[in-house]
């Protein structure tokens, strides 16, 4: 068929658009209308699920084949004409050893925490901001192929991708998408949503419908006219994404810089609790983060004591960073909450679903560990009326400064809660 495209008004978009609907073998009526499609967008996320967790468990393996991401991938490529050969993104190539996510395990646990955080969030912000992080390790081989697993995670947000798409969208908007980089596919993304938002009355707020009608044309079911009218300033939309991305990568090595250091602060206190003797147990959102040779949750308890299990306030209290347990009794001694640069509400709120929450830990020491810089800071917020009953509480402040000084001499000659007691300032007034 032949579209002509030479100046389409916004009323020729409709009826084009309306011609492709029509067409009994284009990919709206045989793949996006296909009852099979939607049944499938379940079991993908669950498949996602089990990737995420073989890799953390350290069981994904070394290869593709036989791989929970070979299950996922292939349920995607059997998504009829757009997704064929969905998988060969994804198939290891010995000889360029790409994509490295099989070999390298600092790039799987990158690969990993991508596929989380896109199961977890909700937000088009969150989504894109998931895409450049993972960009930033550049993982030689793995680029916007991932697209088309977000899809089924996100169909509102996220468009598939593969070359007929990009030469649809490339022939349609008179634009010059280079396939397989990520700043290429995020600004083509941004025009491909803009066109979709104009014409969803004709396409659909599932972004596979506007995907479908550029791979039709990318394809050569469709062939165009002269250069279409609807063209814009593609190297003004691709310099603002790369500056968008740069400014997200400063703002991310700043955040890095600060949870780096929440994290070693978290090691420490780790160290120091298992050297005096204790059981430690480290937020659940922290355990896998890395720490020295391993990870930040080696060496410490997977379980919370019975009386936490059994209360209201777990999920809460499994967020605490680092709590220090009696070997012997099993109950919580002390409480640390790392508030390296955030206001200590949440850490506060914390603490008090444990106090009021689990009264068989009411003896529990707390304490908020602090830049030396930020006690000032600390103390203010903690003077505020909305936290009057907190003062209730044994809360008590330790600088960075002194828990580096002292740490060690602790570990080796400290007597438990007395040390801690020593190099730490009572809160309450």
């Amino acid at each position: 068929m032949n579209f002509d495209v030479s100046a389409p008004t916004l009323k020729e978009q409709q009826l084009l658009i309306e011609q492709w609907k029509a067409d009994p073998a284009a990919t709206y009526r045989s793949w996006f209308l296909w009852e099979e499609r939607l049944k499938n967008f379940r079991s993908i996320r669950r498949g996602l699920h089990a990737v995420v967790k073989e890799i953390r468990d350290d069981t994904f393996g070394s290869a593709y084949r036989g791989s929970s991401l070979e299950t996922v991938v292939h349920s995607i490529a059997e998504q009829r004409q757009i997704f064929k050969g969905a998988d060969h993104a994804f198939l290891w190539k010995p000889k360029l050893r790409i994509p490295d996510i099989y070999e390298d395990r600092g790039n799987q646990m990158a690969f990993a925490q991508f596929l989380d955080t896109c199961l977890c969030c909700n937000t088009d912000a969150e989504v894109v901001e998931a895409v450049r992080k993972l960009d930033s390790h550049q993982i030689k081989g793995l680029g916007p192929a991932c697209a088309n697993l977000l899809y089924f995670l996100h169909p509102t947000v996220v468009p598939p991708n593969n070359t007929a798409i990009v030469k649809g969208f490339n022939a349609f908007f008179g634009a010059n998408v280079k396939l397989g980089r990520w700043n290429e596919y995020l600004a083509m993304r941004e025009r491909v949503i803009g066109f979709n938002t104009t014409h969803r009355k004709w396409l659909s707020n599932d972004l596979g419908a506007v995907a479908g009608f550029l791979f039709d044309i990318g394809s050569g079911r469709y062939s165009l006219g002269a250069p279409s009218a609807i063209a814009f300033d593609w190297e003004a939309d691709l310099a603002r994404v790369h500056e968008e991305t740069a400014a997200a990568h400063k703002a991310r090595l700043a955040a890095s810089e600060n949870d780096h250091t929440h994290t070693q602060v978290q090691g420490w206190l780790r160290d120091l609790g298992l050297a005096l003797g204790f059981k430690v147990w480290i937020a659940n959102n922290d355990k896998g983060r890395a720490y020295g040779d391993g990870r930040l949750g080696d060496g410490c308890v997977t379980e919370l004591p019975a009386p936490v299990r059994a209360s209201g306030a777990l999920d809460m209290v499994a967020l605490i960073d680092v709590l220090w347990l009696d070997a012997a009794s099993g109950n919580i001694s002390m409480a640390f909450e790392v508030e390296h640069s955030t206001s200590i509400y949440s850490g506060i709120v914390r603490m008090l679903d444990l106090a009021l929450g689990v009264p068989e830990h009411e003896g529990a020491t707390f304490f908020l560990v602090a830049p030396d810089a930020r006690e000032a800071d600390v103390r203010s917020q903690f003077a505020r009326p909305a936290f009057s009953r907190v003062k209730e509480l044994n809360v008590r402040y330790i600088g960075y400064g002194e828990l580096a000084r002292h740490r060690e001499a602790i570990g080796r000659f400290g007597d438990g809660e007395k040390a801690i007691l020593a190099i730490s300032k009572p809160l309450a007034c």
